[in-house]
């Protein structure tokens, strides 16, 4: 039998740039950064660009694209983007790719279009796979929590949807401590594979410690894909000296606010970016090796408008150890109002 090591080292040189870590106690491995197609992979932005981008980090080791069926603007339309470049360029990489998509928010007019109902999850599954010209994904999350439908129902609907062959494993997305425990319980009995959250996290950003979520998942066994890893871009060099014309701000300020940036914010900026410096990163780089830092996290999700910020982001698994002043002097400036 030929040793796995070996196969390593013969790999393509793109697996060689890019660490791997297990998705909690699975056989799945996550690119320690994965790239998110939330913005900047719509109908309103630039095609070649786009192709550009997924190309820029399929060559530089990232090999998940995580999705959702109301990623664009407009809804639907990354996943489409998604789906012409997959039949122009990454068909033949198919099985060298962890491709992932939820639902859970509104998606179309109507009471079945968002939610957590068996009707919603299956049909929009169905519409993804089209929209992606996939047979199936690698993921299918739940994409937030519904008060309105029995956990039980949308945890049955994840579980036969594994089972039908049209996802692999089930996730979850923004769900707390209490209902992740909940649906662990629940998939467990269903001898469903649920094995990550999706949540958001930040030096700005500690909800999922604080809610316990963190140590939870590490504790049973479920990985942890931080999203908004860069507070929506506050956390890089862009605003350490105004807004400029194509930041989030100025195109699009649905998720950030001029008002956002506020003059204590500015200020944990410009400190955070000072120590980003004095180990030799940017302050976006550094941003992501913190939530890299402690193996709580198996993956950081980034975003990106041109291949550059990729290439910039992709060396943060190779520096992700802080030391203790390290961590002590950001906690201490974030917790500066």
């Amino acid at each position: 039998m030929a040793d796995i090591a070996n196969i390593y080292k013969a790999a393509p040189s793109r697996y060689k740039e890019m660490k791997y870590n297990h998705v909690g106690n699975s056989g799945l491995k996550f690119p320690a950064v994965s790239l998110g197609l939330w913005h900047n992979f719509g109908s309103k932005d630039n095609y070649d660009n786009i192709k550009q981008m997924l190309r820029t980090a399929f060559d530089a080791g990232i090999t998940q694209f995580d999705l959702a069926n109301n990623y664009g603007p407009v809804y639907g339309s990354a996943e489409s983007n998604f789906g012409k470049i997959m039949d122009e360029d990454f068909r033949p990489y198919r099985d060298e790719l962890v491709i992932t998509t939820k639902a859970g928010f509104d998606m179309w007019d109507g009471p079945y279009g968002y939610g957590g109902s068996r009707k919603y999850l299956v049909a929009s599954l169905d519409q993804s796979l089209k929209r992606m010209k996939l047979d199936y994904v690698d993921i299918f999350y739940h994409h937030c929590m519904d008060k309105e439908t029995p956990l039980e129902e949308t945890m049955q609907a994840l579980a036969d949807i594994v089972k039908s062959g049209k996802a692999l494993y089930a996730g979850v997305s923004n769900y707390d401590k209490e209902n992740t425990e909940k649906a662990l319980h629940i998939l467990k009995e269903l001898h469903c594979p649920f094995i990550v959250n999706q949540r958001k996290y930040s030096i700005f950003d500690r909800t999922i410690e604080n809610d316990g979520v963190k140590e939870f998942c590490q504790e049973a066994g479920i990985g942890i894909i931080a999203f908004s890893p860069l507070a929506q871009g506050m956390l890089t060099n862009k605003y350490l000296t105004g807004i400029p014309e194509d930041s989030r701000i100025a195109k699009d300020n649905r998720f950030l606010h001029e008002t956002d940036l506020t003059e204590s914010r500015l200020l944990q900026i410009a400190a955070l970016d000072r120590i980003a410096q004095k180990r030799g990163q940017t302050l976006a780089q550094m941003a992501l090796s913190w939530i890299l830092r402690d193996n709580g996290v198996c993956s950081v999700l980034i975003g990106a408008s041109k291949p550059g910020q990729i290439l910039e982001n992709i060396s943060v698994a190779e520096n992700s150890s802080f030391t203790e002043e390290e961590i002590k002097e950001i906690d201490r400036i974030c917790s500066q109002e």
